[in-house]
């Protein structure tokens, strides 16, 4: 093995890595905004086929059916920290679905056959930080990605106020403000909101009580807060927790898909883990094992669809 993948540790740039399964056989992917990049391999057909997506930061909620698919395995980069596994700035990626195969080229598709042949969750794991190990990283970090990566600490501890952050910094807002797209894919104001909706939609979980939940989660008053999520998310708070499927509760906004409750046992078509903090993590496909197949059609500039189920909340 190449002495770079041994010593690479893919778990400083991870957020989260868990798997989701269909639920009754139908499989509804919703996202909200939460200024996360994350990658996303599916196993379609029953284990036959699968594939490896980048879903870049979302500015508005995405929801979307997500037919075919049996597993889906997703992992979450931290804010800030994408840029440099993937090889592309944050912000291309933003509100894009994107197979790894047209960042990565012939190697994006290979990783996908790896990951479908590997019969355990840690065994992928070890796959995909092999194969992130092998891409070229920059010799030095960009400032630019710390100080992008200091301002989302400040932004989820409360922080407000993009001056305020960039004075704590030491820099013009505009600085902040260019640095931050390139490395997390949204500005920092907009990563402010997408904090606060995060919050908001947890403490839906277990109070109704939206004047409290407004205050406490960083909103002027309730009208703010039901403005921002009509904005971002397309429906009014209460419409939101009574759509079709919905599953309130902390750090969960999937209808069709729901972590699954047992560890990966064998093989890529039974692999079912919940949500854990992982070391590891993605084009899509072609990659099948089948010959024949075709990748479905995504969103946007994107040409493939991803079914991932992230969560709302950290």
């Amino acid at each position: 093995m190449d002495s770079t993948a041994l010593t690479f540790s893919l778990s400083r740039f991870i957020e989260d890595v868990r798997v989701a399964v269909p639920v009754a056989g139908h499989a509804r992917h919703e996202r909200l905004p939460d200024g996360r990049t994350t990658l996303v391999f599916r196993v379609l057909e029953e284990g036959r086929r699968g594939d490896v997506c980048v879903a870049g930061p979302r500015t508005q909620a995405l929801f979307k059916n997500a037919p075919g698919v049996a597993r889906a395995v997703i992992v979450q980069f931290k804010p800030g920290w994408s840029a440099p596994l993937l090889g592309v700035a944050a912000n291309v990626l933003t509100d894009q679905i994107v197979p790894l195969e047209d960042l990565w080229g012939r190697s994006g598709g290979d990783l996908c056959l790896e990951l479908l042949a590997a019969r355990r969750l840690p065994e992928m794991m070890e796959r995909l930080s092999h194969a992130m190990a092998l891409r070229p990283h920059p010799t030095f970090e960009p400032a630019s990605a710390r100080l992008a990566r200091r301002a989302v600490r400040l932004l989820e501890g409360g922080e407000v106020r993009v001056e305020s952050v960039a004075k704590q910094l030491g820099v013009t807002a505009r600085h902040l403000r260019r640095a931050f797209a390139e490395n997390v894919g949204i500005g920092p104001k907009d990563f402010a909101r997408t904090v606060r909706l995060q919050r908001a939609v947890r403490m839906a979980a277990t109070s109704k009580d939206w004047g409290r939940i407004a205050v406490d989660a960083g909103y002027y008053d309730q009208a703010h807060l039901i403005a921002d999520f009509r904005e971002l998310v397309g429906l009014t708070p209460g419409a939101f927790l009574k759509r079709p499927g919905a599953r309130p509760g902390p750090g969960d906004a999937e209808t069709g898909l729901h972590a699954a409750p047992e560890p990966y046992p064998h093989a890529p078509q039974s692999f079912t883990t919940t949500a854990k903090k992982s070391a590891s993590a993605a084009s899509s496909l072609r990659c099948s094992s089948a010959a024949g197949t075709t990748p479905p059609t995504g969103t946007g500039r994107s040409r493939v669809a991803v079914a991932a189920a992230t969560t709302v909340l950290r």
